[in-house]
């Protein structure tokens, strides 16, 4: 994969003897790629739950069963989603029964939303699944370099965030 020669710490990227041209600067090659090879891997782990597959689905289900009558707005906030594809999100939820809505008791008009016992449950064995990939799936970069690797994914995700809110 890195060409003979090449500084560790600054491979040269050649897959199957190829160079990726202008991509192999670009910080969006390598996180689509990346993304990719996570959400195959993660959807692979919770093929056996109504939950695999799709975006937002897994942070809906996390978000409700954390913040009781949490409103749909703030998981779209979250998501980085607009409100009618959140809603289909939390209608499919509702409609499996891992989360219910509500009227919220501040503002008869907003929903509020709540999670079922079925929800409860399959939000703990969603935690476990994503602990066991965290562990599993990325053992290949160094505890050490995992540290500084986890800060600066959390510091690029919040002044994006800043940038595009």
């Amino acid at each position: 994969m890195t060409s003979p020669g090449a500084p560790q710490d600054d491979p040269i990227v050649e897959i199957c003897g190829l160079k990726i041209d202008v991509l192999e600067g670009a910080f969006s090659w390598y996180i689509r790629s990346m993304d990719a090879v996570v959400s195959r891997d993660l959807d692979r782990r919770m093929a056996h739950l109504e939950i695999a597959k799709g975006k937002g689905k897994i942070t809906t289900l996390l978000l409700v069963d954390d913040y009781p009558g949490i409103r749909p707005s703030q998981i779209a906030e979250v998501l980085m989603r607009d409100r009618p594809a959140t809603g289909r999100i939390i209608d499919r939820m509702v409609a499996s029964g891992v989360i219910r809505r509500e009227a919220a008791s501040d503002d008869l008009r907003a929903q509020a939303l709540f999670i079922t016992e079925r929800g409860h449950a399959l939000s703990q064995e969603v935690r476990e699944i994503i602990r066991q990939q965290e562990t599993e799936f990325f053992d290949f970069i160094e505890p050490e370099d995992r540290e500084q690797f986890m800060r600066m994914l959390k510091r690029a995700y919040l002044k994006m965030r800043a940038k595009w809110d």
